[in-house]
């Protein structure tokens, strides 16, 4: 080697670098070499861009004079595309000898043992080869750098939070910097630089994405012109266009639609491309809360997904971005197979990145989370203890010193007082408390997030002092709810939470402390709550169900508020599901939604689209018109929505809340006309009381009592009683059919005295009903599964002058699922049409669909030999007894005669079904259709009328089908049947139905409740008690 004592200058070629990583994550322009050279000046190579294996090559030279002992060399990431204002992001630092540096000769080396490592290539030159000066810049002025590069930072955290604060700190950053001197007597102002940064690249883009958009109409794939630079040009215009700051104005996502257009599949940047714009759609949603938004980026972010190669980098990121989209949506809409998927993509994610990948944490933190929401859900305490189990991986990924520490402790924090309302161990309580203070340490007083981690603490604070009752706590824990308040606008999605929060810290003081104030203060933070714009229905609904909870707890004056708020969000949340069975998922989702006093709401909702139009065509033909093929697309809409392919589904039911919003446009434009103010609005009292206008209609609850008290009879005597009913009934089938019913007859005596008789007792008493007046049953929850119309005393007079009556010899018992429902079916009744009758039986059903029924071939023709011969008959049985056959024949007659199996599906009570030769005919498809003329049937299987546990309320079963189809008179089952004996129930309802009709009298349904009576009194010598009152009749 050289004597260093001869030497002048060392010639430097900077010639690339490996590992290359900014510590900060942040998305860089490119990566630069500088070089300092003395007190005065350094030296900056060009801005080279990072490549994907996280390299970069310079192939930069300069010239050094010898005036230090060794080489300092800065690698700097610059988050500027042309000259920097700052210096940017530093990587790395490394010092080495010039003895060290001219060892190699003139051989390129690795500078190696440090992270990053670079080549270099190093020669000893003569003075004389020294150029002038112009290699080398002065060094920027220190604060103009630092106010540059603080500019930045905030410009970039206003990228990944969206938080405007961010963005205008970043400019009031580049404003404090000024421009004089530093670039050599080139002279800007500070505006002019900003407008560059922030407008005029956007603008370029803008106008070079019209001029893309030109270019491929003529030049089409393929062309001579499209082969010299068109693709490229467009190539340019997409990438730049990604590169934009977000913006969720719709000027922006129109700009960004544009570019998707121009990425058809297979164009390298479509899969970039959908993850911006499903982005911007992420971000809109989470300022506006608009589910379509949501939706349309979980349909983007599943084809970013679909294209993304297996194994490529970006995989684990579209995965998480889905997985968020996912839960977004299930956060607004609690749709739990949308949680299952955001568990199942989060874990897929995680095995991309083992415990060296450098954004392992993200997925750590991201399934510890969904699996946080699941146990909040499903109360499994495997979830919420792996859950924990992440987060102390993730806080272990950030040691002391990490800027996103302090997000890692709240997080913990966060899953260990969620464990802490299931376990109630307080040690986890006050180590989460322990957390929540340390992490609120760690975090700026101006960070725009730090209202969440004061929120936990205080929810938190307020558990420890239920559990302690020490009084600082609930008093810090109230101070920091307000103080996170004073830090939100009125619109923010997270005020809700500390609306919760706050309410459970005056919640609790008020039960240690019986202040009538704080009661008041925690019922109008519910309120605020409930009521809040931004969040989805199910997150209000849980707020208000709470609320109404505590207000008949401690007796508030807003408990009947609270219901009222209750039901309209429960009725918007259901209609916000697209298929029936998802509104019953909807409707079964919330703990202590069956306390509600409502009843058949879904049944309600689906009405809308049946609600008649004559009265409406008089008024105003179009809009019956708009409303009727509205009412038709909606319903197929509907039966479209049950795809197991999740995107289809998704497109689905984008698709019916776009008719559903044109729906309700059409509806409150109808309310505007005179006389229509009420239109498709729920009945109000007084027009429920038409409802009574034929014979009282008798609401039984099975919660508290009202109006007609059961005094000797609870909640708890009435659940065992439907218990031992079941039981009973299940016995009594293996019985002989002169053997005596006594423990049934024992029960239908308590049903008589503990029940029916009160109410009785008010109708003779009070409404002076006359004897055999017809009344309407319509029972809720317990009441259900319960013949109340069989009650009975089994008791001799008082004065042996004969048998005390039972409920049927005094009165005429029909049930209804609503009391809307009698209004609607007697509404219907208006319009007469030709009757026809159709008699349709299965005696050897589909293979799996039950066994031989060996007396519904002639039950049939014991039907056809009743029936008017002046009546269009139809017969449908064999194999013509198919489930499209007996829709069709549903359809086109208004009496039908079903005759074959039924099932009730407890667990899907839409798949409740009758078997036919081929495939059951379900509820749901009974549902679909639209009968108006039908008037009556007579449903002769098992278990057509009996209810959903789950639901009782909702009275879902198949006679109720069939009733809300348009059948104004329907007579069901309780119960198994016995073809065999049934059949002598079937001919004496037909011979008295049928009596007056044989010299040309129409068919009248509004008598089968009367003369089911009387058949089941007729046969009572021939057939047991359990298949007398097994049949029920339902409607007018």
């Amino acid at each position: 080697m050289p004597s260093s004592a001869g030497i002048q200058s060392i010639r430097l070629e900077i010639i690339g670098g490996n590992n290359l990583q900014v510590p900060s994550w942040r998305q860089s322009a490119g990566i630069y070499i500088s070089i300092n050279v003395d007190s005065r000046r350094h030296w900056k190579s060009a801005i080279s861009v990072l490549s994907s294996d996280e390299s970069v090559a310079w192939g930069d030279t300069v010239t050094l004079p010898q005036t230090s002992p060794a080489l300092s060399v800065e690698i700097w990431a610059s988050f500027e595309l042309d000259r920097m204002l700052g210096n940017g992001e530093i990587i790395a630092k490394l010092q080495i000898s010039w003895n060290e540096l001219l060892d190699n000769g003139d051989e390129p080396f690795t500078v190696r043992g440090v992270m990053p490592s670079l080549t270099l290539k190093a020669a000893v030159i003569n003075t004389c080869d020294i150029q002038d000066g112009t290699l080398f810049d002065s060094i920027v002025d220190c604060e103009i750098a630092q106010a540059t590069d603080a500019g930045h930072a905030r410009y970039a955290e206003y990228r990944t939070s969206k938080m405007v604060s961010y963005l205008n700190d970043a400019i009031e950053r580049f404003q404090l910097a000024r421009l004089e001197g530093y670039i050599r007597n080139d002279l800007q102002d500070i505006d002019t630089t900003i407008s560059l940064f922030c407008e005029a690249r956007a603008v370029h883009i803008h106008e070079s994405l019209q001029l893309c958009c030109k270019l491929l109409l003529i030049c089409p794939e393929g062309t001579y012109l499209r082969s010299l630079g068109a693709d490229s040009e467009v190539n340019y215009a997409i990438g730049e266009c990604n590169d934009l700051p977000v913006d969720v104005s719709d000027e922006g996502i129109r700009l960004q639609r544009v570019v998707l257009e121009l990425c058809p599949l297979g164009q390298k940047y479509r899969p970039k491309t959908l993850h911006k714009l499903s982005k911007l759609l992420i971000t809109r949603f989470r300022q506006w809360g608009s589910i379509d938004d949501i939706d349309e980026s979980i349909r983007l972010r599943r084809e970013a997904v679909f294209l993304c190669p297996k194994g490529h980098s970006d995989c684990g990121t579209y995965l998480n971005d889905l997985a968020s989209s996912l839960e977004s949506r299930f956060n607004h809409q609690g749709k739990s197979h949308d949680l299952d998927e955001v568990i199942s993509l989060h874990e897929e994610a995680l095995l991309l990145r083992p415990v060296w990948h450098r954004k392992r944490d993200f997925s750590v933190g991201n399934l510890g989370g969904a699996l946080r929401t699941r146990f909040n859900k499903r109360g499994d305490i495997k979830d919420i203890a792996r859950a924990i189990s992440l987060y102390r991986e993730a806080l272990i990924l950030h040691p002391p010193g990490h800027p996103r520490r302090d997000t890692m402790l709240n997080n913990l924090a966060l899953a260990l007082t969620t464990r802490y309302g299931k376990m109630r161990v307080i040690e986890d309580l006050n180590e989460a408390i322990d957390l929540y203070r340390e992490s609120l340490r760690l975090t700026q007083l101006d960070d725009p997030q730090r209202y969440a981690t004061l929120g936990n603490l205080s929810s938190a604070l307020g558990s420890r002092f239920t559990r302690t009752q020490k009084h600082e706590d609930v008093e810090e824990a109230i101070r920091l709810c307000q103080e996170s308040l004073v830090a939100l606008p009125s619109l923010h999605p997270d005020r809700c939470l500390i609306y919760w929060w706050l309410q459970v810290a005056y919640l609790s003081r008020y039960q240690m402390e019986h202040n009538p104030g704080d009661l008041s203060l925690a019922v109008n933070n519910f309120r605020l709550a409930s009521g809040h714009p931004t969040q989805g229905f199910p997150r209000r609904i849980k707020t208000t169900l709470n609320w109404v909870h505590e207000t008949k707890s401690h007796q508030h004056e807003s408990a009947l508020e609270a219901y009222k708020v209750c039901l309209e969000l429960f009725d918007n949340h259901v209609m916000t599901r697209s298929s029936i069975i998802s509104r019953r998922e909807a409707a079964t989702d919330f703990a202590g939604a069956q306390s509600l006093p409502g009843r058949g709401q879904q049944w309600s909702l689906a009405s809308r689209l049946r609600t008649p139009l004559e009265e409406l065509k008089s008024a105003s033909l179009q809009l019956a018109q708009t409303l009727a093929d509205l009412r038709t697309h909606l319903s197929d809409a509907q039966s479209s929505t049950g795809s197991t392919d999740r995107a289809a589904a998704d497109r689905a039911a984008t698709d019916y809340r776009r008719l559903t919003r044109q729906w309700e446009a059409a509806v409150a434009e109808i309310r505007n006309i005179r006389g229509f103010s009420r239109f498709l609005l729920s009945s109000s009292y007084t027009e429920l009381q038409a409802a009574a206008r034929h014979g009282p209609v008798i609401i039984l609850i099975a919660r508290e009592p009202h109006h007609v008290h059961f005094p000797r009879i609870t909640l708890a005597d009435l659940k065992k009683l439907k218990n031992d009913f079941a039981k009973e009934i299940r016995q009594a089938s293996f019985m002989h059919a002169k053997e005596p019913r006594k423990d049934l007859r024992v029960l239908l005596r308590t049903v008589w005295d503990h029940i029916m008789l009160p109410i009785v007792n008010v109708l003779q008493r009070d409404l002076k009903l006359q004897r055999r007046s017809r009344i309407w049953l319509c029972p809720t929850a317990a009441f259900t599964s319960i013949p109340l119309h069989a009650a009975h005393p089994f008791r001799t007079k008082a004065d042996y002058s004969g048998k005390e009556p039972c409920l049927e010899d005094l009165y005429i018992c029909s049930y209804t699922p609503t009391p809307s429902a009698l209004i609607r079916a007697r509404q219907m009744m208006k319009t007469r049409v030709t009757q026809s009758f159709a008699a349709i039986g299965q005696s050897k059903p589909g293979v799996g669909q039950g066994m031989v029924l060996a007396t519904v071939d002639s039950e049939l023709e014991l039907v056809h030999t009743l029936v008017p011969p002046e009546i269009e008959f139809t017969s449908l049985s064999g194999d013509e007894a198919t489930q499209a056959g007996s829709l069709n024949a549903l359809q086109c007659n208004n009496w039908v005669h079903l005759a074959c199996h039924g099932k009730q599906d407890r667990k899907q009570p839409y798949n409740s079904r009758f078997a036919m030769k081929d495939k059951p005919l379900t509820l749901l498809d009974i549902m679909e259709k639209d009968i108006p003329h039908a008037e009556f049937a007579f449903l002769s299987a098992c278990h057509t009328a009996a209810g959903d546990e789950k639901t009782p309320d909702e009275v879902i079963h198949l006679a109720a089908g069939l009733h809300f189809s348009g059948f104004k008179s329907v007579i069901g089952t309780l119960w198994a049947v016995d073809d065999a004996v049934a059949k002598h129930v079937v001919e004496a309802f037909y011979e008295k139905m049928f009596e007056g009709s044989k010299d040309g009298g129409i068919m009248d349904c509004t008598k089968a409740a009367q003369v089911l009576n009387h058949a089941t009194d007729a046969v009572k010598m021939k057939v047991p008690l359990e298949q007398r009152i097994v049949f029920i009749h339902i409607g007018v």
